[in-house]
């Protein structure tokens, strides 16, 4: 029995020392913090809501969409940085592969580009 203790000793102390940072970071934050609200922070966030308001109230959706749009074009950059490193060793399949990737985004793209998605009225 002790020697499951000795091979799970550096895990444990790892995870006292990850809860105790944890912990001292949200406590210096509460002590460290202001928390006085003034004008600037009770305005509409970058989504457009008011600070304070009805949550049952519609919203336009215009913001989550681009957000989305965002999101997935810049999974294709993600992909485009490991390809671009080892492009030399992958040859021309793995070249002709990424080439059909863009083509499909690109497709994807100008799809939402043309029924107006990225318009911000």
């Amino acid at each position: 029995m002790p020697s499951v203790i000795n091979d799970y000793l550096p895990v444990l102390i790892f995870g006292v020392l990850a809860v105790v940072i944890a912990g001292a970071m949200l406590g210096a934050s509460l002590v460290c913090g202001h928390q006085k609200p003034y004008a600037e922070k009770l305005t509409a966030y970058e989504c457009g809501f008011e600070a304070f308001d009805d949550a049952r109230r519609r919203f336009d959706v215009r913001f989550y969409l681009v957000s989305i749009l965002f999101i997935i074009f810049d999974l294709e950059v993600a992909f485009l940085f490991p390809w671009a490193v080892s492009l030399s060793r992958i040859g021309l399949y793995g070249f002709l592969s990424m080439m059909g990737f863009l083509g499909v985004l690109g497709i994807g793209f100008l799809y939402e580009w043309r029924k107006g998605a990225l318009d911000w009225d």
